[in-house]
């Protein structure tokens, strides 16, 4: 089957910087990929030239084999999840997901199970009339990604979903994750966090706009030990040990 993600030599500079530098990948139908690297690593910018939000000055993207900044369909199918303020604080918890239904023009019946559903995924059907300002962080994650998923996208678009969350609701994300995947959608999520690296079914090692390398994690760091090098205390190397020694390598 074709990839539902494709990502082929991209290339974006914003003045002097030099975000993408030829950056290619591909994501499987009931696949979690991760791009993994240090902030400023490219992995915002890939997401959103994924999503159709970014015009590239090179190379090209394919949302389940369509152009995403064409619109239509593909735009239905996808869903994306940002860094950060994709909510609006001043609405509930209910409230925001119905803003969001009304946005992908759900039915009234399907939104209403859905949310019904998708508030009891993520442990939020208790806090229904809380406004969103007044969430934790782990359960404001775990709105946005209820709203990103109220139109059942095959395809979802996650970008650090785990910044500011506790060591709980990161664990219940993904978990979520994880199910949905099972499900058959294709998960593609960026990440600075070397430990959730194994979370994924592969990643692709992000740095300076480049892929460094590409794998399943243990895949990966069990290469990277048939070398020879140790871990930064003597003992077996982990994925960070891995991530350092490729990026001092090929900076």
């Amino acid at each position: 089957m074709p990839a539902a993600l494709v990502a082929r030599e991209l290339r974006r500079r914003f003045g002097p910087v030099e975000a993408l530098a030829g950056l290619g990948f591909e994501v499987a139908a009931g696949e979690l990929y991760g791009l993994v690297g240090p902030d400023g690593a490219g992995k915002t910018t890939a997401l959103r030239a994924l999503a159709g939000l970014v015009r590239l000055d090179a190379g090209e993207v394919r949302v389940l084999g369509q152009d995403p900044a064409g619109g239509g369909e593909v735009r239905e199918r996808l869903g994306m999840m940002p860094q950060q303020y994709s909510l609006y604080g001043d609405l509930s918890v209910a409230e925001n997901l119905a803003f969001f239904a009304r946005l992908y023009a759900l039915p009234r019946a399907t939104f209403r199970e859905r949310a019904r559903r998708l508030l009891a995924l993520t442990r939020l059907d208790r806090f229904r009339e809380r406004r969103a300002e007044a969430l934790s962080g782990g359960m404001y994650k775990k709105l946005a990604l209820a709203c990103a998923l109220l139109h059942e996208p095959a395809v979802l678009l996650l970008d650090e979903p785990t910044t500011g969350v506790d060591p709980v609701s990161r664990r219940e994300l993904w978990a979520l994750l994880h199910e949905f995947v099972h499900g058959g959608m294709a998960v593609l999520v960026t990440t600075p966090y070397m430990d959730e690296a194994e979370r994924c079914d592969r990643v692709g090692l992000v740095h300076r706009g480049r892929l460094l390398e590409e794998g399943a994690p243990r895949d990966l760091v069990d290469r990277y030990a048939a070398e020879g090098r140790p871990g930064r205390h003597g003992g077996a190397p982990d994925f960070e040990d891995l991530f350092v020694a490729r990026v001092e390598g090929r900076a």
